[in-house]
Parts: structure tokens; C-alpha cells; sequence
């Protein structure tokens, strides 16, 4: 640090510009980057609704200068009323908190010191000019210190000048304020895309988050018919009643913690105490009966399967292990005389179960662990938000200190209230966000001479005065960017997490019944399971999410392949099978955005493709099969009329053959009888007759062998 700074020097504002260090992780953070940009987008909303403040304001400013300016001054003496009779010293009474003053009720003996008297405007706000007229009504927007100004106005003015502001309270706090709260959130939704959904994509977009939510119920099967005893303690531990009455044991276990658990309290009322840690032994042995009834009804195994269950075990064995200390070891040691740490520990260490059996509770009633589930989403969807606050806050925290790090004590300023370091700083701004009189600690760094210790050319270090300008500056935009902005998104995530979890049955796609019913189900196979066997698990839903195989054997194929291709064929989770029947349970035409939509059209597409190619070729190798097992049957008779077939073929060839053997030894004889004729005539005549006799012989070769074939 620089030895030398002076007050608003190029130094200083150079080592303020170094306090917004932190503020680089803004642009390092893509989460927090998006937060930033978000709000941002709907700056110039904001910026609007604020100028309408501002107007608003500077009307009601304009009035009270009109009306009160430069007639609020009164003398510090209340005997005197005139301003010209305000001068001298009088005796002023002297007021000690929390302690004793010998005559405090006596006027002539209460202590007093001597005071100058002096003509002045009320400590936090004149309205002598428009700009200390402004920044009072500004403090009112926040409920700081408007009935100060309404007491005062009505002793200085008359009951006719508190009108004036009751009426700047309704119009700018109550309607103004609550108009710029409704435009942050509105701003951040519709930054964020929630707020320009239509109804459809909007309740498509709070399915997604409630399935992201669901669990599976990890309650453990029912047991077999022949474990009665089982069955019997399986259904009693599941009943409502079961769980009411230790619902309710839960809460007269926390109402022992009426009283204090410690030693100091045994002295006032020890019949109280001892009766109150008996009550909550009594019921911590009833817990560990709970605890054993569900580990025989459910087995060790199934008990230990719920995450909730583990954590009333570990609360037990607590419980347990403080019923051993405290009433086996701590009370008798104390009895005859023996130390009282070892008591001490098992008051604190008791009460400390207590307080965590408390938050098993939210675990045994539906509302209580939606409302928890609310609180959990909200804090965990507004981390970021609650980051970029937290380094916004530290910037404000280093500034603090080289603005405000040496100013005096006064009314606000203390020991406890300060800028001396960043860790006091941040106790300070963290008291402001919640507005704890934030505009007491600005005026008193607003402090300057001849209130403080200045002179000309004094360094920073050296000097206890505040910074006018810089202090209004300082608290103003940061209780404005803080109070008004950044916490009115939280309060946008916590309202978005309410509507989502409170949301009627009616404008749900899927209602909490019908998802309970598939954990249910689910419950049945528990943990993952295989691909091939989705089918059976969707033979077994009941509700909107029922799948009928032979009335919808189509969708059934289409929602089976699509667990396959997704997840080729490796096994499957509670949440895959449960984001599946949601696709296939609304119309994502009008459900999903473009971006999704598109790649879901895409997957649906191509899913139907590979079911029709996959139908056409079973088809195929059915009917080949049909036609092979045709033939196949086919066989035997074929196979019983092969040797009569074959029989009538036979003779009907032979007799064939003999016909064809006589016609050829026919004419091989004719041939040879004319081959000789031919050998002892002459050749005319052999040639003549050769003629008759080939025509005369050729008749019966041909009706020789017609009758051969027709035969």
C-alpha cells in the first residue's frame, strides 16, 4: 500500500480501480458470464422503470422543498424555539446504555454535561434543496427512516405535512418499487427464454425438471408368501399411519429443546431438564425400534438400498451412543462429584442430534420434502447468481476500505460497524443487503470538516474524515444493484422453482401420479436393467404412461428400438427409461423447441426407418420359413409314391423298348433283302422296283410307328 494518498486523488481512484480485481472472474466463469449477460440484456427495461422512479421522486422532492425546505432546522436545546434565542450552552442529560447512574430518575441529580446550543437540520435529512430532498426520499424507498421524516414533519409543519409522505410511501414503495421488482423478473425470464414459451413448451420445459428430480423409491420388494411375519411388518412400516406416528414423534422429540441443555440451567430448573432428556431418550429408543422393524421387514440389503434411510441410522447410532454417555457415564460421575465436562459435552452433543432428527422430517410428509426440494433447487440453480453477488460484494468490500477505512465512531459507525479491514467491510455490506440501517452508515461516512480532523494536503492514512459524494455514491448503487436487482433474481429463481414443484395436476404433461406410478414399477427392477428387457417393463405401466402391445404394437417397437439404438444394447437407468416415455407421451410438435424438436423428428425418423426395415425383413424370413417347413412337410407323401411311380414307369418303358427293338430288326431286314435284289437285277430295274419297293415299304414303317406312339 502507498504511504502517501491523498483524498480523491488520482491515487486513490487508481487503487479503487484495483479493487475490481475479483470482478475479472466474471469473464473467466462462463456460468456467471451468462448471468451477467442475462441481466444485462434487460437493461434497458430496468433503466426505464428507474427513470420512472426518478421522476417520481424529483415530483415528490420538488413538493417537499416547497412545502419544508429550510423549516425543519430546530435548536439542540428543546427549551428554546427561536432561532435567535439558539446560542449559549445548556445542560444536556447524559445517557449510559445498560448501566447504572446514581439519580438517573431524579432531574437535579441525573448527571449532565454543558453544551453549546446550536440551530440545525435534523441528523439524516433536510429538504433545504432538491439534491438532500432526493436522497431522502430515496432512503424512504428502501423503509428507512420515513416515519422519522413523518414525526418531524408533523412537530415542525403540522399533521396536514405527513399526507405529503404516506403518500410518496404508496406510490413509490409499495407500487414503484413492487413495478421495478416485476420488471427484473420479468427481465431474467424472458433473457433467459422462459418467458417467450409458449404454454405447451413451457410446461414441457418445468416435465424436464420434475423428471430431473424424480428418484427411484428404493423400497425393497414385498417378501415371499411363506415369510408372514415379513409381510406383516413390511405392511405396517409402508402404512401412513407408520409414518405419521413418528412424524409426529419427531416433533415432540424437538420441543424438548424448549429449554437450554447445559449445566448452568440444572441449577434453575433441573426437574425440567432431566424430564425433557428423558423424553428425548424415550423417543430415541423408539426410533431405534423403527430402525430394526425395517431392517426385518425390508432386510438388511433392502434397508440400506435408500439414501434416507442411511441417514436415520447414522442419526440412531448418534442417539445411541448419547443415551450411553450421557445417562450411563455423565450423570453418575456428576452425582458423586466428578467433573462436569464430560456433562457439557453430552448437553451440546445431545441437542445436536435433536436438531438433525428435525430434518428427517421433511423425508416422512410428501409437502414437507417438495418444499425441501424447492429450497434445494433454488439454492443450487442460484449458486452462480449467489456467486457474481458474493464477488460484487467483495469489490464493494475492498472500495469500502480505501474510502471509508479511517473514518471516526459515530451513531452507526462502531467497533462492530466499520471499513478498518476487508473482513469487517464484508460483515458491514452483508448487514446492508438486508437493509439493517445501511443509511445510518452512510451518513456517518458522509462525515466532513469541521466534524473531523482534516487539513490540506493530509495524507488518507492520516486523516479520520469521510467521503460526501463518495459515500452517497457508494451506498446508493450498492444497495440499488444488490438489494433491488440482484436479490429480486433470486427471488425469480425461487418462484420459478415453486410453480414448477406447486404446479396444478391439470397443467402438467405428466402428473406426479403418473410419475410415482412408473417408480413404482420401477421399484420392481430397481437400479438399471437390460435393453431387452424394456418391454417387460413397459407391459407394466398403468396410467398415461401405459403402453398396450396389441393395440399399439407399432409404438411398442418404436419406443423398444429407440432404448436399443440410444443405448446400444449396454443396460439402462431409471432416468433413460422415464425421459423416453416422456417424448412419447406429448406432442412434440408443440411441446419442444426448434433446436429440439429437430433432433427428435431426426431420431424418430430414422427410428421408424430401422423398425420398417426390421419388420419387412421378419417378414421375409417368416414367410421362408413358412415355405421351408411347407416343403418340408410335403416330403413323406412324395416319398410314399416314389416306388408305385416308379414301378409304372418302369413297365411303361419297357414296352416301349420292345416296340422300338421289333421295328428296327423290321427294317433292318427289309434292307438287307433289298441289298441283295439289288446285287441280281439290272440297274434300271433295280432302280424301279427299288422305287415300289421303298414306297410300298415305307407305309407300314409309318403306320408302324403311329400306332407305336399312340400305343
Amino acid at each position: 500500500m502507498p504511504r502517501y494518498v491523498e483524498i480523491n486523488s488520482l491515487a486513490q481512484m487508481m487503487m479503487i480501480f484495483r479493487a475490481m480485481r475479483p470482478l475479472r472472474i466474471y469473464t473467466l466463469v462462463p456460468h456467471i458470464r451468462r448471468v451477467v449477460v442475462e441481466l444485462c440484456k434487460g437493461f434497458k427495461e430496468i433503466l426505464l422503470v428507474t427513470t420512472l422512479l426518478i421522476l417520481l421522486m424529483f415530483i415528490f422532492a420538488s413538493f417537499g422543498v416547497q412545502i419544508a425546505g429550510g423549516k425543519l432546522a430546530a435548536c439542540n436545546d428543546p427549551a428554546i424555539t427561536e432561532r435567535e434565542k439558539c446560542f449559549g450552552i445548556f445542560e444536556q442529560k447524559v445517557f449510559v446504555t445498560r448501566m447504572e447512574v446514581y439519580g438517573k430518575n431524579d432531574n437535579e441529580l441525573h448527571p449532565k454535561i454543558w453544551v453549546p446550543r446550536v440551530w440545525t437540520n435534523p441528523r439524516n435529512f433536510n429538504f433545504d434543496h432538491i439534491g438532500n430532498a432526493m436522497l431522502a426520499l430515496f432512503e424512504t424507498l428502501s423503509y428507512k427512516g420515513w416515519n422519522v421524516i413523518r414525526d418531524i414533519l408533523w412537530m415542525r409543519q403540522g399533521p396536514w405535512a405527513v399526507v405529503f409522505i404516506h403518500i410518496y410511501v404508496f406510490t413509490g414503495c409499495m407500487i414503484g418499487l413492487t413495478l421495478f421488482v416485476g420488471v427484473v423478473i420479468a427481465n431474467y425470464t424472458e433473457n433467459r427464454g422462459t418467458a417467450l414459451l409458449t404454454v405447451d413448451q413451457r410446461r414441457w420445459h418445468d416435465l424436464k425438471a420434475r423428471l430431473k428430480m424424480a428418484q427411484p423409491l428404493h423400497v425393497p420388494p414385498k417378501p415371499a408368501e411363506s415369510a408372514k411375519l415379513r409381510i406383516r411388518l413390511y405392511e405396517i412400516t409402508l402404512s401412513r399411519w407408520f409414518k405419521q406416528v413418528f412424524a409426529i414423534l419427531v416433533v415432540i422429540n424437538s420441543v424438548t429443546l424448549f429449554i437450554p441443555w447445559n449445566v448452568e440451567e440444572e441449577k434453575n430448573s433441573y426437574k425440567a431438564l432431566v424430564f425433557m432428556t428423558g423424553v428425548s431418550a424415550i423417543a430415541n429408543i423408539l426410533f431405534t425400534f423403527e430402525i430394526l422393524l425395517k431392517m426385518i421387514a425390508f432386510t438388511v440389503r433392502g434397508f440400506w438400498q435408500s439414501r434416507r434411510n442411511r441417514i436415520d441410522l447414522l442419526i440412531t447410532v448418534l442417539g445411541l451412543f448419547w443415551i450411553f454417555t450421557h445417562f450411563i457415564m455423565a450423570l453418575p460421575a456428576s452425582a458423586v462429584g466428578g467433573p462436569t465436562q464430560l456433562k457439557e459435552f453430552t448437553y451440546t452433543f445431545g441437542y445436536l442430534v435433536v436438531i438433525l432428527r428435525f430434518f428427517t422430517i421433511a423425508g416422512r410428509k410428501t409437502t414437507l420434502k417438495m418444499l425441501m426440494l424447492t429450497v434445494v433447487m433454488s439454492m443450487v440453480r442460484s449458486m452462480f447468481i449467489i456467486t457474481a453477488m458474493f464477488l460484487l460484494v467483495l469489490f464493494y468490500a475492498y472500495t469500502g476500505v480505501i474510502l471509508f477505512g479511517m473514518v471516526k465512531y459515530g451513531q452507526a459507525v462502531s467497533k462492530h460497524v466499520n471499513f478498518r479491514n476487508a473482513k469487517e467491510a464484508l460483515v458491514v455490506l452483508f448487514r446492508s443487503v438486508t437493509g439493517e440501517d445501511w443509511n445510518d452508515i452512510m451518513h456517518d461516512c458522509m462525515r466532513s470538516p469541521p466534524l473531523c480532523y482534516w487539513k490540506k494536503g493530509v495524507s488518507y492514512w492520516q486523516t479520520d474524515c469521510g467521503n460526501y459524494f463518495g459515500a452517497i455514491i457508494y451506498f446508493c448503487s450498492f444497495y440499488l444493484i444488490i438489494t433491488y436487482i440482484v436479490l429480486n433474481l433470486l427471488v425469480a429463481v425461487i418462484i420459478e422453482n415453486f410453480s414448477l414443484f406447486y404446479s396444478s395436476e391439470e397443467d402438467a404433461l405428466l402428473s406426479y401420479a403418473d410419475i410415482r406410478n412408473f417408480q413404482q414399477v420401477w421399484n420392481i427392477v430397481d437400479r438399471t436393467i437390460p435393453v431387452r428387457r424394456v418391454k417387460f417393463l413397459l407391459r407394466l405401466l398403468k396410467g398415461r404412461l401405459e403402453v398396450d402391445p396389441n393395440r399399439d404394437r407399432l409404438l411398442f417397437k418404436y419406443m423398444c428400438h429407440e432404448m436399443v439404438r440410444l443405448h446400444n444394447g449396454d443396460d439402462i437407468s431409471f432416468h433413460d427409461v422415464l425421459n423416453m416415455l416422456s417424448y412419447r407421451s406429448v406432442d412434440i410438435r408443440k411441446s419442444l423447441q426448434l433446436e429440439e424438436l429437430l433432433h427428435r423428428e431426426e431420431l424418430e425418423y430414422i427410428i421408424e426407418e430401422e423398425v420398417a426395415k426390421q419388420t419387412i425383413r421378419s417378414w421375409l424370413e417368416g414367410s421362408l420359413r413358412r415355405i421351408k417347413a411347407q416343403q418340408n412337410k410335403d416330403i413323406p407323401l412324395i416319398a410314399h409314391l416314389r416306388p408305385f411311380l416308379n414301378e409304372q414307369h418302369s413297365m411303361h418303358s419297357m414296352l416301349q423298348l420292345n416296340q422300338m427293338n421289333a421295328a428296327n430288326n423290321l427294317q433292318q431286314d427289309q434292307s438287307k433283302q433289298l441289298s441283295e435284289s439289288l446285287d441280281n437285277e439290272d440297274e434300271e430295274l433295280i432302280k424301279c422296283k427299288s422305287t415300289k419297293r421303298s414306297r410300298r415299304s415305307s407305309i407300314p414303317e409309318l403306320v408302324g410307328v403311329r400306332f407305336f406312339y399312340s400305343a
